[in-house]
C-alpha cells in the first residue's frame, strides 16, 4: 500500500494529539476490537498504542475464565479492566466472546447467551452513562483471506504464537460465526454502542482506517480533520443492509 508507513506515523501523531487531550480533560476511552481468527486485532491494536504514553494506555486480552470466573457475574471480570480518568484501555475480545467463540463452540448454554444478549445493552450504557467513551469495532475477513492466514501461522515459525485450538476448527464453524457474528449484530448495535465494520482483508487499509474513524470520532487539539477522514468503503457504520446485500463477509 503506497505511503503506509508515511500516513501511519501522521496518524500516530494525531493519536497522541488526542491522548494528551484525553489527559488533561480526564477523559476515559474503552475501544473494544472484534473479529474472526486471524482478522488482524493483533496488528491493529499494536499500531493504534505504538506511540502512546504506557502510563495511561492498557491493552486487556484476557485468557480462558477460571473456575472462579465461571461461577461469577459474566461481566465481572471485563468490568475490573475498565478505563479509569486519563485512560485509553482496548479490549483485543471483549464480553462479546459469548455471543462468538462460546455460542458456536458450546462454551456457554442457551440460557447464559440469552442472559448476555438481553444484558448487554443496558450494561453498555451504564458504562457511557459513567463517563466512558465506547467504541466498537469488527474486524470483516473473506472465507479465503483466513484460510490463508490460518495456513500462514501454521508455518511461520515467528507466529507460533498465534496458533489456538480455536484456530484448528474455525474454518470448519466458518458459518456458525457468521450467523452468530449476525445475531450479535442486530440485537447489541445501538445508539450509545454503535457496531463499526472493517473490512480487513486489506490489513494496512484496515488498520489505517480503524485509527482515522476513533479519530474522527473524538474531539482533540489541534485535529487534522482532512488526515483522519475514513475511507467509507473500509469502516462503516452496522446495518441490516450489510448481512442481507454481503457487504460483510457471508
Amino acid at each position: 500500500m503506497k505511503g503506509y508507513r508515511k500516513t501511519l506515523r501522521l496518524l500516530q501523531i494525531e493519536l497522541v494529539k488526542l491522548q494528551r487531550t484525553m489527559i488533561a480533560a480526564n477523559e476515559k476511552v474503552l475501544v473494544i476490537v472484534e473479529g474472526r481468527d486471524a482478522a488482524g486485532k493483533d496488528g491493529a491494536i499494536k499500531r493504534v498504542v505504538q506511540h502512546l504514553s504506557p502510563r495511561e494506555t492498557r491493552v486487556v486480552a484476557l485468557g480462558k475464565p477460571s473456575d472462579r470466573d465461571c461461577s461469577a457475574w459474566y461481566f465481572q471480570r471485563y468490568t475490573h479492566h475498565l478505563p479509569t480518568a486519563d485512560e485509553f484501555v482496548l479490549f483485543n475480545r471483549s464480553w462479546y466472546n459469548r455471543a462468538g467463540v462460546e455460542r458456536v463452540m458450546g462454551f456457554c448454554t442457551d440460557a447464559q447467551y440469552e442472559e448476555f444478549m438481553e444484558t448487554v445493552i443496558e450494561y453498555e450504557q451504564m458504562l457511557v452513562r459513567s463517563g466512558i467513551r465506547l467504541f466498537k469495532y469488527y474486524l470483516d475477513i473473506s472465507q479465503e483471506e483466513q484460510k490463508r492466514r490460518l495456513e500462514d501461522r501454521r508455518e511461520d515459525p515467528l507466529k507460533q504464537w498465534k496458533i489456538s485450538p480455536i484456530d484448528q476448527v474455525a474454518a470448519r464453524h466458518w458459518r456458525d460465526y457468521s450467523k452468530a457474528r449476525n445475531a450479535m449484530f442486530a440485537r447489541t448495535h445501538h445508539a450509545a454502542g454503535p457496531w463499526m465494520i472493517v473490512r480487513a482483508d486489506h490489513k494496512r487499509a484496515a488498520r489505517l482506517n480503524l485509527i482515522r474513524d476513533l479519530l474522527f470520532r473524538l474531539d482533540y487539539d489541534g485535529k487534522d480533520h482532512k488526515l483522519v477522514l475514513p475511507d467509507p468503503d473500509v469502516v462503516f457504520e452496522y446495518e441490516e443492509r450489510c448481512v442481507k446485500d454481503g457487504t460483510i463477509a457471508l
